[in-house]
């Protein structure tokens, strides 16, 4: 038995024609049902469906053999302890600064808003840039407008809702998009499965990136 860990979502979305490729199909909806393990078409496979910033922790720990993780979650959890063999080039989006359009930094020390806590002050710290960072946990854009940061460090996809608030884009952290990750016990355990699984996806995602 093989186990997949994948969050819903945008992710769960877009991942789900690659699994269909493997043969992969949930015989259960997840937005229809209260199950957090789902069956699918293949009586070896099994989807566990969980929080995004989860999946490698159910990885590294065993509890998933796979998983499905934007590149984001996967840097932040600093998922050392994982295999990392495909770029499935799904949910495509940027890990961004952004600030209010009229902003002008006064304080020496910048305050910045995020959940990516990690990330945030690696990427301020290699700049040689003072920062505070505060944890939320959502609506991000709402902290510099009321005077809790100066900016944010979060995901833009087509910056709407930025330019909504009054805001724009600042500086580019990195290209984010979802990756297969494997528990290495597993590689060990389960070899064959687990190749043969990361075979027909690699193979559905080169198809896919052909036909782009």
């Amino acid at each position: 038995m093989l186990t997949i860990a994948i969050s819903k979502g945008r992710i769960y979305d877009e991942a789900m024609p690659l699994l269909a490729g493997a043969g992969i199909r949930p015989t259960v909806d997840p937005d229809k049902s209260r199950k957090l393990i789902l069956p699918t078409s293949r009586n070896d496979v099994r989807l566990l469906v969980i929080r995004a910033a989860d999946v490698p922790t159910y990885v590294e720990y065993g509890a998933a053999d796979l998983g499905i993780a934007g590149k984001d979650v996967l840097v932040e959890h600093g998922a050392g302890g994982l295999y990392e063999p495909l770029d499935l080039g799904i949910a495509k989006c940027r890990l961004m600064t952004a600030a209010r359009v009229d902003h002008r930094q006064e304080n020496q020390r910048l305050r910045v808003a995020t959940k990516y806590v990690k990330t945030a002050q690696r990427y301020f710290a290699d700049k040689g840039v003072q920062v505070e960072v505060i944890k939320l946990y959502g609506s991000m854009e709402l902290a510099p407008l009321v005077g809790l940061a100066d900016c944010i460090v979060d995901l833009v996809d087509t910056g709407n809702t930025l330019r909504a608030n009054g805001m724009e884009p600042g500086e580019l952290i990195m290209d984010v998009s979802s990756r297969l990750v494997v528990n290495k016990a597993a590689m060990k355990m389960k070899p064959q499965a687990v190749a043969e699984f990361i075979r027909q996806l690699r193979d559905t995602v080169l198809s896919r990136a052909a036909l782009a």
